[in-house]
C-alpha cells in the first residue's frame, strides 16, 4: 500500500458530517498521524538523526543553536552555547538522563523531568506510541489558533497524563500538554506546532512554541540529517555525571541500592 492509500484508508475511517457523528477513536488519531507524516515503514527506516535547531527565547532578545542526536532504540545527547549561560549539554544513554551546565554543574534527572528526557530520546516514538500510552482516548473537539483539532488524552505507564490536539483536517499534531520541572519546580507546557514539511524521510513540523509560565520559546528546525555516521561515544556519559553517580552511590544506604 502506497502512502497516499494509506491516507485515503484512514481518511476513510474517521467519521464525516455534522457535528452529531460519534468522534474518532484515540488510537485511529494516532495511527493517522503516522500515516499523514509518511507512515510506518518510512519511520522504520531511520536509525539514526542529527537536528539543527534555532531557539529564541521572546521577550529577552536571546537566540542560540542547538545540535541534537539521536540514535535508535532511545540514545541521545545535545549541545548548544546559550549567550550569558555557556555550554549547555543534556543526554541520555537510554538508562540515565542527565545534565551539564556550567552554572548547575552535573544532574541526574529524576521523576517526570527523566520520563520525559528517555521519551524525547526515543528514535521514532510516534510509531511506537502503544508502548508509552496504554490508553489513548478521544476527549473532545477545540479549537487551536483557528485549527479545529481533536483533543486526545494519553495516559502512560506511569499513570501520568498527556494531552494532545490533532488537526481535524490533516491529521497533523497541533498541540501537546505536559508538565516539565525546572530548578524552581513543577509547571505545566504548553507546545504548538506549525509548518509541517519533509525532513529526514518523513514529514515533521518546522516550528514550534513553547509556553512555560512567563517565558515563550520559539524553536525552528533549520536541518535534519538521517542514517549518517555518528561516534558511539557521544552518547556515552560525562566524567563528571559519572562522578556524580558515584558520589550518589556511596551516599546511598546498602538496603536502598
Amino acid at each position: 500500500m502506497t502512502p497516499i492509500q494509506t491516507v485515503l484508508l484512514f481518511a476513510a475511517l474517521l467519521p464525516q458530517g455534522g457535528a452529531q457523528d460519534p468522534l474518532p477513536k484515540g488510537e485511529a488519531i494516532m495511527d493517522r498521524y503516522v500515516a499523514v507524516t509518511g507512515g510506518r515503514e518510512a519511520y522504520e527506516k531511520r536509525r539514526n538523526e542529527v537536528r539543527t535547531i534555532t531557539m529564541e527565547v521572546k521577550g529577552r532578545d536571546l537566540r542560540f543553536a542547538v545540535t541534537l542526536y539521536r540514535a535508535q532504540p532511545n540514545k541521545a545527547y545535545s549541545i548548544s552555547d546559550i549567550p550569558g549561560m555557556g555550554k549547555v549539554e543534556e543526554g541520555t544513554d537510554g538508562e540515565v538522563a542527565w545534565g551539564l551546565t556550567s552554572a548547575r554543574g552535573a544532574v541526574i534527572k529524576q521523576g517526570v523531568e527523566r520520563d520525559l528526557a528517555l521519551y524525547g530520546a526515543v528514535m521514532n516514538a510516534d510509531v511506537r506510541w502503544r508502548e508509552f500510552f496504554p490508553t489513548a482516548e478521544t476527549a473532545g473537539i477545540e479549537q487551536i489558533d483557528g485549527r479545529t483539532c481533536y483533543k486526545v488524552l494519553l495516559t502512560a505507564t506511569d499513570g501520568n497524563q498527556h494531552t494532545r490536539y490533532y488537526e481535524k483536517e490533516t491529521g497533523f499534531l497541533a498541540k501537546v500538554v505536559l508538565k516539565v520541572t525546572t530548578p524552581q519546580g513543577q509547571f505545566p507546557v504548553d507546545v504548538l506546532l506549525y509548518d509541517y514539511r519533509p525532513a529526514g524521510g518523513v514529514v515533521q513540523s518546522h516550528r514550534s512554541v513553547r509556553v512555560l509560565p512567563g517565558q515563550e520559546t520559539e524553536s525552528k528546525l533549520e536541518k535534519v540529517e538521517t542514517n549518517v555516521e555518528i561516534d558511539p561515544s557521544r552518547f556515552a556519559l560525562p566524567e563528571a555525571v559519572k562522578a556524580l553517580i558515584e558520589k550518589q552511590k556511596a551516599g546511598t544506604p546498602e538496603s536502598q541500592r
